[in-house]
């Protein structure tokens, strides 16, 4: 099993930037917990981080005939990018959803994800451990 973790736009800046939404876990942290899970579930991860739009989109495209599932953190993207929720309706590949922060507990404008409605779930809210959720959520899907 080979799964597509995808980190969206500032998330290079996490463990400097407002750490009191989004923790003090560096991407780095983030990263090497979901490599030693992943390796004592026998599971391959590729992991991009872009602050690039189309990079994600791409990303998508290319993976969707070699991945399993996609883990993404779309970040900023979650409430704008149609092109983003178009290259996920497109790939035949289970998608998770993941946000640091609870996106419902912030500001009004955060509070609708486009990326949701193409997404097998969206776990939220739990810092760091979303991504250990969505890793579990993504195996057990394909699983």
């Amino acid at each position: 099993m080979r799964i597509l973790v995808i980190h969206g736009p500032n998330l290079d800046l996490l463990g400097k930037r407002e750490p009191e939404i989004y923790g003090k876990d560096t991407l780095d942290d983030i990263n090497n917990m979901l490599k030693e899970e992943a390796y004592k579930r026998n599971v391959e991860l590729d992991i991009v981080q872009t602050d690039h739009e189309g990079e994600i989109v791409t990303q998508i495209g290319k993976s969707s005939k070699k991945v399993s599932a996609i883990i993404i953190n779309p970040a900023a993207y979650t409430h704008t990018s149609i092109a983003i929720r178009d290259a996920i309706e497109a790939s035949s590949v289970p998608v998770i959803e993941v946000h640091l922060s609870n996106i419902y507990s912030r500001e009004e404008f955060r509070h609708t994800s486009v990326i949701a409605p193409v997404s097998k779930g969206q776990i939220s809210g739990f810092g760091s451990y979303s991504y250990y959720l969505a890793l579990l959520a993504a195996i057990k899907v394909v699983g």
